[in-house]
């Protein structure tokens, strides 16, 4: 297990008491070993999303040692405009058909694994965002992983806790859990940045949205070696 009690008061900017609570009332995943409380990282980035909490700075910077440039895998993943579909599986059959599928996974398999979280729990993070992924990474080789922002042609419902209709899409398909969590943790803090929230609204090109984010990891990078 990855996190203690003061990650999680670290993370969420919340106080122990609180935690212990979350706790107590089974609101938060967490395990008790040698009668301590301990945390999965990938669990409690998953339960963050769902539960729609404000991220803090320190989600960039909490612990995870390999680092994955967010920028480099959305060049790979590409930008992909006009989705259509009338309803989430039929977004996501086109987004999937588009996209640059790994050698090792046929668009098939890809689909099913998008599927399969997107009925386990909605990827909508509000804000017109939804950021859909296999529960588990299923490209086995890192160099084929990929990040594919995906704007719709009309906004569709991805059942969002704030009500928002959907317009644009951040497609994950990685390689390992430290992966996995440290690309989500990047982009679902990005989506707390009005300027961001801004780009994606009016469906702007790629080298912009590329230009945003690579400066945000450069500030990261910074405050990061700065410590």
């Amino acid at each position: 297990m990855d996190l203690k009690i003061k990650d999680i008061v670290d993370l969420l900017q919340v106080t122990e008491k609180t935690v212990y609570r979350w706790i107590k009332e089974g609101k938060i995943p967490c395990y008790r070993i040698n009668h301590q409380y301990r945390f999965n990282k990938a669990e409690i980035n998953e339960w963050i999303l769902s539960h729609k909490i404000e991220f803090s700075s320190s989600l960039i910077n909490l612990g995870i040692t390999d680092r994955y440039n967010l920028t480099s895998l959305i060049e790979k993943g590409g930008v992909v405009y006009d989705l259509t579909g009338e309803n989430v599986k039929e977004i996501l059959r086109s987004a999937v058909e588009k996209i640059l599928n790994p050698p090792d996974l046929t668009a098939e398999e890809i689909l099913s694994a998008l599927l399969n979280r997107e009925e386990l729990m909605p990827t909508s993070i509000g804000k017109g965002i939804a950021i859909p992924h296999p529960r588990n990474p299923i490209v086995t080789n890192p160099n084929n992983a990929s990040v594919t922002i995906c704007y719709l042609h009309k906004p569709m419902d991805f059942k969002a806790l704030d009500n928002q209709q959907v317009h644009s899409l951040f497609i994950l398909l990685t390689a390992s859990p430290k992966m996995h969590l440290d690309v989500l943790s990047k982009i679902s803090y990005l989506c707390q940045d009005k300027e961001f929230l801004k780009l994606l609204a009016n469906k702007t090109d790629k080298e912009k949205i590329l230009n945003f984010i690579g400066v945000k990891e450069s500030e990261w990078l910074k405050k990061e070696i700065n410590k």
